[in-house]
């Protein structure tokens, strides 16, 4: 129910969907989905802090996994970030057009999970580049996720094995200088 509810809200907007629309949608009553939810923003909510919660914890590991040698933790990065980014393309879109539907405190929480994930992207490229400032790592970091969150945006005309090596190179042309 909750991936179709995100399919929904990335197509139509949040204010362009309601819970029967939902239901609808997952072959259930909109009514039964109270159920479960306790309305559109508590779908919303169950939608985006999960996702930013994976992403820290997936990215500390991949940086876990390579202690020694940043440059292979910057790919493996943007190897787990592209991977994430083509599987979820109605994820990143809600999150860019509906993050601030959410209350204050949810909110709150996911840009404190984002802010503690660039900044796993931060100590890792400053220990590659001992060129460049934190400020200046985030700069960067923030570029790369640009970079890497266009999905929602990229065509079909492109095969998504081709997409993947595409995004890659480029967040880590980005990343690398």
């Amino acid at each position: 129910m909750l991936e179709i509810a995100v399919g929904l809200f990335a197509a139509r907007g949040y204010h362009g969907v309601s819970m029967d629309d939902i239901g609808t949608a997952a072959g259930v009553t909109g009514p039964a989905l109270y159920h479960h939810f306790g309305g559109k923003k508590d779908m919303l909510i169950a939608a985006l802090v999960p996702v930013s919660e994976g992403l820290l914890t997936g990215g500390q590991e991949q940086v876990g996994k390579h202690p020694g040698n940043p440059r292979v933790a910057v790919e493996a990065l943007v190897d787990f970030h592209v991977d994430f980014a083509l599987a979820n393309p109605a994820v990143i879109a809600l999150h860019l057009h509906e993050l601030d539907r959410l209350p204050e405190e949810p909110r709150r929480e996911i840009r404190r999970l984002q802010r503690q994930y660039v900044e796993v992207w931060v100590q890792v490229l400053t220990r590659l580049r001992d060129d460049l400032t934190d400020g200046e790592a985030r700069v960067l970091a923030h570029a790369a996720f640009g970079l890497m969150n266009s999905t929602p945006f990229l065509g079909g005309e492109v095969d998504r094995l081709r997409r993947a090596t595409l995004l890659r190179a480029a967040a880590l042309a980005a990343l690398l200088g």
